[in-house]
């Protein structure tokens, strides 16, 4: 994750406190050190950090929380298969476990593909091994069963079956969600799969902004010639998806101040440090009369850390709107 400006002058001066981030992880098998949050910029949040895994391999959840034992921040995993309804599917079990899917892998198209750096052929890991039934459930009828209460940040990786198991969480999207993370597929690497286009039209009818989207490519097997870096044909990527309450005529309950903040660092945890900024100062001009909301001691102190930038502070335009708006900008922790 990129390194934070703002986020560890938040935490330092006490604005993150009494602030619970939670989070759902769908597709939570722990892969490499980046999936280890306690590396990551969501530690900034510790130990007010919630965090909600859920995975079809039970052995996955079994590991996970083991690990979880020894976490400063709460975490849980749970061996279910969430989609967009309450049902029985069948359960894609592939020869590479994280390549397992609710839709059948394409075979046809996954043979012609390979890494062309480790040679690596895509259907060694997505090549079928076998099938199961499974039962599958919803996010928003397991939140509700378990009394979750608000998730403000949802990633999901499960495969293909992204679009669904957003669909299953209409409720909880509507109701409080602030980012999603989603992978999403450019090319049909499973049977019946939605694509990128469709996940997208989903989250803006829903009220999300696309921010950032990455590209895993694969070359194909069968060409002694490979193509110049960046020229292989886009396979999967993560997409990154915020709400944008300063839109004109915004839903009002993302505009609270606790739900900018969360919003802020959110997008910060990402890499979105300009539209921190933003939501920042637009948090401080809101709500800034009570010094609980005005970063303004906050976002100087990170401004201060760039030489160019502290060299003429006070005249930068984030800093004048905001020093012209009040007398006074009181830390909100001594």
């Amino acid at each position: 994750m990129p390194q934070a400006a703002f986020l560890p002058y938040l935490k330092q001066m006490g604005y993150l406190d009494g602030i619970t981030m939670t989070i759902c992880f769908v597709g939570s098998r722990k892969l490499s050190e980046q999936d280890d949050l306690g590396k990551s910029n969501w530690s900034y949040f510790v130990p007010n950090l919630k965090v909600y895994g859920f995975d079809a391999d039970a052995d996955a959840c079994e590991e996970a929380n083991m690990l979880a034992q020894s976490f400063p921040w709460q975490e849980e995993h749970f061996p279910l298969a969430l989609s967009a309804e309450v049902g029985e599917k069948t359960l894609y079990v592939t020869k590479a476990p994280m390549c397992s899917s609710l839709y059948p892998p394409n075979e046809h198209f996954a043979r012609r593909l390979k890494d062309l750096n480790s040679g690596v052929e895509l259907w060694s890991l997505m090549g079928l091994d076998f099938t199961l039934q499974v039962e599958t459930t919803t996010l928003d009828t397991f939140a509700q069963e378990n009394n979750l209460g608000e998730i403000d940040f949802i990633k999901t990786d499960v495969q293909g079956a992204d679009l669904d198991v957003l669909k299953g969480a209409a409720r909880l999207l509507d109701a409080a969600t602030l980012g999603v993370v989603a992978e999403v597929c450019y090319q049909p690497l499973y049977l019946g799969q939605p694509l990128f286009s469709d996940v997208d039209s989903y989250m803006r009818t829903i009220g999300f902004s696309l921010f950032t989207f990455g590209v895993a490519t694969r070359g194909r097997g069968c060409s002694p010639l490979a193509p110049a870096k960046g020229l292989q044909q886009f396979l999967w990527g993560d997409a990154l998806y915020l709400r944008d309450p300063l839109q004109p005529d915004y839903d009002p309950r993302f505009l609270s101040p606790e739900k900018l903040l969360k919003l802020a660092c959110i997008a910060e945890v990402h890499g979105a440090c300009d539209f921190c900024a933003e939501l920042l100062e637009h948090l401080t001009l809101l709500h800034g009369e009570n010094p609980r909301w005005n970063m303004t001691p906050a976002i100087r102190e990170a401004l201060c850390q760039f030489p160019k930038l502290a060299q003429d502070l006070d005249n930068l335009p984030i800093m004048q709107r905001l020093n012209s708006s009040e007398p006074s900008s009181p830390r909100f922790k001594a």
